[in-house]
């Protein structure tokens, strides 16, 4: 089932979730949705807030860049209770968007190499560091799970500038080709 996806200004965005675990309701059936979802929006990365849930999951498909990115084939990865433990390496900019944040497209610094602790649909324990592309989608997804979002990386004069567009997606006034749960 497609789930909408919440956008700017819904207070579970900004909200530092839960860490779950097995007895998880219909944890399988979420994660498939989540996959779902993922695919139907076009995106690279969905955290459990980003459709309402304050709980520390998160589905990465990195497949969708395979016909450019050939090492990413097959590359569809769920990670229970992620947590960041080391970065390293020099902040590299790069431009971001986010699902929950249609139109928005801004350069982020983050670090080149980052850690990451997890545990996959089946509760394994994984510590692995990630590098390139999948260490940015990594910080980008945990920080929703910290209740962060890539504006609150951009400079101040970008936040600024993008204010308007800010405002617009709060109210409802955008377009995107997903289905999304705005503020009410």
């Amino acid at each position: 089932m497609i789930l909408p996806i919440y956008t700017y200004g819904q207070p579970v965005l900004k909200k530092e979730t839960e860490e779950i675990d097995r007895n998880y309701e219909n944890l399988p059936r979420l994660i498939e949705d989540m996959f779902e979802t993922l695919r139907k929006s076009e995106g690279v990365g969905l955290a459990a807030p980003q459709v309402g849930l304050p709980i520390r999951l998160m589905v990465v498909d990195l497949d969708i860049m395979s016909d450019d990115e050939p090492e990413f084939k097959g590359y569809f990865r769920t990670y229970i209770n992620p947590y960041i433990e080391e970065t390293d390496g020099e902040m590299v900019p790069y431009e971001e968007g986010c699902l929950s944040f249609p139109g928005i497209h801004e350069k982020v610094s983050r670090p080149a190499r980052v850690r990451v602790s997890w545990q996959d649909e089946n509760f394994q324990e994984h510590d692995e560091w990630f590098e390139g592309f999948p260490a940015r989608v990594m910080q980008h997804e945990i920080d929703h799970l910290d209740g962060k979002c890539f504006i609150d990386r951009m400079s101040p004069l970008r936040r600024q500038m993008n204010r308007k567009n800010l405002s617009n997606i709060a109210a409802g006034k955008f377009h995107c080709d997903y289905k999304v749960k705005i503020k009410k």
